[in-house]
Order: C-alpha cells, then sequence, then structure tokens
C-alpha cells in the first residue's frame, strides 16, 4: 500500500541545485504491525531542527511532523505483517521504500535527480519498479534534512498505527513498546499468544506458534 498524504508545494532544490528525494524507515525491528517507509522532498518553507527521529524527544517529533507535512512533498509507503511474512523483512522494507517514491514522484509530477536513502543498502536491483538514481547513505537520517524529515513522517506515522492497534489488542503495550520485544510484550505473547498483525516469521512468534 502506497498514500500520498503530503500536498503539492514549492519544493527546495538540494544544495547540490537538484532534486532530491528523501527517504527513511520505521519499524524494520518490531514483532508486529507494519514497516512504512517515507519519502520527502522539503519545501521551501521547511521547518528547521530536523534530525534523526530517534536523536528528538516524542515531543519535538509531534512537533515536527505537522510542520513537514504542511510545508513539503511527502508520501508512504507500508507493508503490512501478513506481506512481510510471505517476502521477509528486507525486501518489505525496500518494497515500502518504492512505494512510497513512486507516490511521490507520481504525485509531484517530476522526476528526482536522485533518491538519499538512509542505510546501506537500496531498492536498485531489488525491487523490479525501482527506477531512479539511488544513493545510501549511513547516518544519513542526521546528515541529509530531506532524511531526516522522512525518518520523523515514517516514526510518526507507525507509532499511530501501533497505538489504535493497541486499543484493538491492550495487552502487548504497543501503545508504549510500538511492537518491539519489549518484556511486556513478550510476557503477553506466551499468556495470550500472536495476533493478526503479529510477523509470525519473526523468531520470537514463531517459537511460540509451534509449542
Amino acid at each position: 500500500m502506497s498514500r500520498y498524504i503530503g500536498v503539492p508545494v514549492p519544493f527546495a532544490k538540494h544544495p547540490s541545485d537538484r532534486l532530491v528525494i528523501g527517504v527513511d524507515e520505521a519499524g524494520r525491528g518490531p514483532l508486529a504491525g507494519p514497516v512504512v517507509a517515507a519519502a520527502c522532498v522539503l519545501g521551501v518553507a521547511a521547518p528547521d531542527g530536523l534530525d534523526d527521529s530517534k536523536k528528538l524527544s516524542a515531543k519535538r517529533r509531534a512537533m515536527l511532523e505537522p510542520l513537514i507535512a504542511q510545508s513539503c512533498g511527502w508520501s508512504l509507503g507500508v507493508v503490512e505483517a501478513d506481506e512481510i511474512d510471505r517476502i521477509n523483512i528486507f525486501a518489505a522494507t525496500m518494497l515500502a521504500m518504492t512505494r512510497a517514491v513512486g507516490a511521490l514522484v507520481e504525485a509531484l509530477g517530476a522526476e528526482p535527480d536522485e533518491v538519499l536513502i538512509d542505510g546501506n543498502k537500496t531498492p536498485a536491483g531489488r525491487v523490479p519498479e525501482w527506477r531512479w538514481a539511488a544513493r545510501a547513505i549511513v547516518g544519513g537520517d542526521a546528515l541529509e534534512p530531506c532524511i531526516s524529515a522522512a525518518s520523523i513522517l515514517a516514526k510518526e506515522h507507525r507509532d499511530r498505527v501501533m497505538r489504535a492497534h493497541a486499543q484493538v489488542w491492550p495487552h502487548y503495550g504497543w501503545d508504549r513498546n510500538a511492537g518491539y520485544g519489549t518484556a511486556e510484550h513478550l510476557a503477553a505473547l506466551r499468556n495470550h499468544g500472536p495476533t493478526p498483525i503479529h510477523r509470525h516469521s519473526f523468531a520470537p512468534v514463531a517459537q511460540l506458534v509451534l509449542i
């Protein structure tokens, strides 16, 4: 699933004077829920103070997210738990990134000169639909503002999704742990078993299913 949620805005040229999209993901490691990728092209009025979402306080992220959403072009690519189980988490992450970039490019009506991706791998050569020049940057979410913005959008969206799931399945503490394998989450798994949004291919969940 991909969604374009941003609004068409005047976008800012990268310092290299090229159209550059930043991409980051949230949710590779959890035992439950989707992996979410965000793609972002900075608007001319993009907020200051962008940084790696993991380095920002929850309050700061919550403040920055609507400012990014209102001033930048952005989109999300989402791969749910059942698809993660079918294709594995690495492939799902590459697919989520591809969906996010594809939706943003379509909405903007402009092809990027380059896509900057946080990490050490890109979907190039791994997802057939990927057609853009891409560059992986280790620690890019702290180095490139467009990736920083994407990291904030991805994390905030995924955290909201997990809080909503926590209303349906309250035992697992997803409003606090976002689906990661905390002691609370693992204890609830042992006591209540996995839910439909658990990743059954992940070892802690798979082991319980086999018991």
